[in-house]
């Protein structure tokens, strides 16, 4: 028989591998499904992937790679015997339980034990080889089965502690000299000190300037002026604004090339009036658990969960739970709110097979496969099934499914959302709409139904003219004006009696929530700001001046955040606590954008002078014919395998932007047939406009070919490849000007690729005439510039919104609520019931749906 078996697996063996070191074994959950070894059908693990497949999706994996040896596990669960007693039988531990899996949390484990079966599977034919079989097997095939029966499952052991583990301390960390500058950086209102930037801001440890970082995979960025800065003075080590917590920061070393750790953080945070271990111990004040303030927040908790009330629980199609991972709330409400939607229900679930079939060798590594397998876990019902009445209660809790897998994936790479800590359901819920966005090119994008157009007026106080801009946006955030509360006597009363009690070392009074009414929210949304360093192209210099803005489009859905977290004086990220009467249905027309009025004169359409650092203006006017190009970041690509000029491309045409940019060009191009030619610049073919021919006389760095990345950022939004390109250039590959100068000049030349656009995809539809307030329609005149944005009424009903418990974004607790057939439901985690009293007063981002006009 041994013969037999070795004979019978000989054409298999190249095929079959041993786990090496950094391979993850997928034996706990299948890659296109949530079955797992407790499945019915069990997990087949390919012996040469190692991804793992439900018995319904491992045929498709077979006939599409050709593998043949799978690893069938199979996890039996059975209630232990009771004695005479009524106790269960004491035993000894099961000795065959050999699978490394986290035990099936919804069973308890002092009642049930457990038993594993393994055997190898031999496609087509299903040829059957149990395990473990040691004197028939060859040893090759004994090894790779005992690898992978031993191996830690893929999630075991989350990727994120792995990675923090190799961080390294900088080597400048101890020995960094900081100026006695008097900089000290205010907790809110930060700006890029070198451009409009104010997001993925780093502080310069040395001397506190704050500069703006690099354009990454995942949209997020900026112009690259933190590294010009240390490229200019050479002070190695910044840190993320964003980041600062009382658990520390990310702090990123210029010239180490890479994250690092930097154990004197809070002293040298401390230098700039940032006081780290005065927020750990505002948080532990803050915490739901202390005494001194308890009770607001087991008040907000008690109230959001509903608690003490008997809820009944749903089950079947759209009322399937998601599993908490530890932290991971943030994610489940906002996928539940996301596939409560027809546009991502139809995009990812009903294509499901076509998603499938067309999925990548790896589909754990592919956004639409892992989306499209949590809506169907959603909305099959499958995983929500109500108990049957022979079965105990207790064995039959609402289960839910896990999204460990789409959690590692939207998060690889992300400082944040590749961690365990808690995060902010909003930035999560932007952040998903930019990978759908990014991996939605060339096919239906579900997230259309959340863009929408912003008309922005800005007046020069001075000379009273006015300039309308454009630009894209997916949510409205709506300040909450504490000054509004009709509450405010005894808000006052309350803040009175709790300086006394603090004074006094007395008990605190009982806190009091403010009351805010939902239309001084919106009337603060709608109130001129004051625009910081602004320019006046009427004057030619800085001034004074204000900016209202108004919906130049209405989303087919709206989605509201209101702005809870603030940051304190003592940078302390707080919650305001806070009630506000949301309405179920909302009216924004008259809140429509009208455009240049009579009597209004414009500014002059003149662009401020572009300020180019020294080194920059010597390169534009060197030799074209030898560009510079970061050596380093080649050769670490073409160690990756890729052939040498094409990396030199990568790296020219990714503006010298690092390794990470220029890989991301090198998959998006790698199917062209001259990918791996030599680099020929068009300059050496076309000289191109010389230097007193661009814009304000200055020559901008790369101006042959903006960077693909920047590119790819604006088409991804709509825009047409070429436009964006022109944009691009006429800005110095800064996108957010060139989002401007997108609206500011409108393409003439792309109206017929774009009318075609909009004969293959009829439910898509662009721009509407800014003063139309008919349904959804086409507007030519509009189309061609801009992004596609679904135009209607702006009036709106509530149907979803996902409410904070705790004291910060750092901590707490996050739940929705979602109506569906007319009834509210509460999704908390893995349980789901209907809704007695949805606290509509005390959510944090809100859902609306366009109502149809008749």
């Amino acid at each position: 028989m041994a013969a037999d078996l070795g004979e019978l697996l000989v054409p298999y063996m190249p095929t079959i591998r041993v786990p090496k070191t950094g391979d993850r074994v997928f034996k706990s959950e299948c890659a296109f499904s949530f079955d797992s070894p407790e499945s019915e059908g069990g997990l087949y693990v390919c012996m040469n992937t190692f991804l793992g497949f439900g018995r319904e999706h491992v045929e498709r994996h077979y006939r599409k790679t050709g593998q043949s040896v799978y690893m069938h596990l199979k996890r039996h669960v059975k209630e232990k015997a009771t004695g005479a007693a009524g106790g269960a039988i004491p035993r000894r531990r099961n000795g065959k339980v050999f699978l490394d899996l986290e035990l099936n949390r919804d069973f308890n484990g002092e009642d049930y034990e457990y038993e594993d079966e393994a055997k190898l599977v031999i496609f087509p034919d299903h040829f059957e080889i149990p395990l473990p079989n040691i004197e028939e097997l060859p040893a090759l095939v004994t090894i790779a089965c005992d690898a992978v029966l031993n191996a830690p499952s893929a999630y075991k052991k989350p990727e994120p502690e792995s990675w923090e583990e190799e961080i390294q301390v900088s080597r400048h960390a101890r020995s960094l000299r900081q100026l006695d500058n008097g900089v000290r950086i205010p907790p809110s209102g930060w700006k890029c000190q070198k451009c409009e930037m104010r997001e993925n801001l780093w502080l310069n440890l040395t001397d506190g300037t704050l500069l703006c970082g690099k354009w990454f995979f995942d949209g997020s960025g900026g112009n690259g002026h933190a590294l010009e800065h240390y490229r200019a003075t050479n002070h190695p080590l910044a840190v993320k604004l964003e980041t600062i917590t009382p658990d520390g920061a990310d702090v990123y070393s210029f010239e180490e090339e890479e994250a690092v750790l930097d154990p004197q953080i809070s002293d040298h945070l401390a230098h700039f009036g940032i006081d780290m271990l005065q927020m750990l111990q505002k948080r532990t004040e803050n915490g739901h658990h202390t005494d001194n303030n308890a009770r607001p927040r087991v008040s907000e908790w008690e109230v959001i969960q509903e608690s003490g009330m008997k809820l009944k629980a749903v089950f079947g199609s759209g009322y399937t739970g998601i599993k908490n991972l530890g932290n991971s709330c943030y994610l489940g409400t906002v996928v539940q709110v996301l596939f409560s939607i027809p546009d991502f229900q139809r995009m990812y679930v009903g294509n499901l097979q076509r998603i499938y079939d067309y999925s990548p060798l790896d589909p754990s590594q592919d956004f639409a496969t892992q989306m499209a397998k949590l809506g169907q876990g959603l909305l099959s019902g499958q995983h929500s099934k109500p108990p049957m009445k022979s079965e105990l209660i207790e064995q039959h809790q609402q289960k839910g499914i896990s999204a460990r897998m789409l959690k590692a994936l939207v998060g690889r790479g992300h400082p944040e959302f590749s961690s365990n800590r808690q995060q902010d359901a909003h930035e999560f819920l932007l952040h998903i709409i930019n990978l759908v966005e990014r991996n939605s090119a060339g096919s239906e994008n579900p997230s259309d139904v959340f863009r929408f157009l912003v008309e922005e007026r800005i007046q020069c106080c001075q000379s009273r003219r006015v300039r309308y801009a454009e630009r894209v946006d997916y949510c409205i955030q709506l300040p909450a004006p504490i000054e509004a509360a009709t509450n405010r006597e005894e808000l006052l009363a309350y803040e009175t009696k709790r300086r006394d009690a603090e004074e006094n070392m007395k008990a605190p009074p009982e806190p009091v929530r403010a009351r805010i009414p939902f239309t001084a929210c919106l009337q603060a949304f709608t109130e001129p700001d004051n625009v910081p360093d602004f320019w006046s192209s009427a004057l030619q210099a800085k001034s004074a001046g204000v900016k209202t803005s108004r919906f130049a489009s209405f989303p087919e859905y709206l989605i509201v955040q209101v702005k809870k977290f603030t940051f304190g004086v003592d940078w302390v990220p707080k919650k305001l606590d806070l009630a506000i009467d949301v309405p179920d249905f909302l009216d924004l027309n008259r809140l429509r954008a009208t455009g240049l009025q009579a009597g209004e004169e414009e500014l002059p359409d003149l662009m401020p002078p572009i300020v180019l650092p020294e080194d920059t203006r010597d390169n534009s006017m060197g030799s074209v014919d030898s560009p510079e190009i970061d050596e380093v970041a080649v050769m670490q690509l073409a160690e990756m395998g890729f052939p040498l000029e094409a990396c030199r491309k990568a790296v020219y045409y990714t503006g010298n932007m690092g390794p990470e940019m220029a890989f991301n060009w090198i998959i998006a191009h790698m199917e062209e047939p001259d990918f791996a030619e030599p680099l020929a610049l068009p300059s050496m073919m076309d000289p191109g406009p010389s230097i007193s021919d661009s814009p304000m006389g200055a020559a901008t760095p790369l101006a042959n070919s903006p960077p693909e990345e920047s590119i790819a950022i604006l088409t991804s939004m709509g825009f047409p490849r070429s436009h964006s390109i022109q944009a691009l250039k006429a800005t110095n590959n800064n996108l957010e000007r060139a989002l401007d100068w997108i609206f500011t000049h409108p393409e003439e030349e792309e109206s017929d690729v774009l009318s075609d656009m909009a004969d293959t995809e009829p439910n898509d539809n662009a721009f509407s005439n800014a003063n139309s307030h008919s349904d959804s329609t086409l507007s030519p005149d509009r189309e061609t510039s801009g992004p596609r944005v679904k135009d209607g009424p702006g009036r709106y009903e509530l149907f979803a919104f996902i409410s904070h418990m705790g004291a910060s974004t750092m901590s707490g607790h996050y739940v929705c609520h979602i109506k569906k057939e007319g009834r509210w439901l509460i999704y908390n985690d893995h349980k789901v019931c209907l809704s007695e009293r949805p606290p509509k007063d005390l959510g944090y981002i809100y859902f609306y749906h366009r109502l149809s006009s008749s």
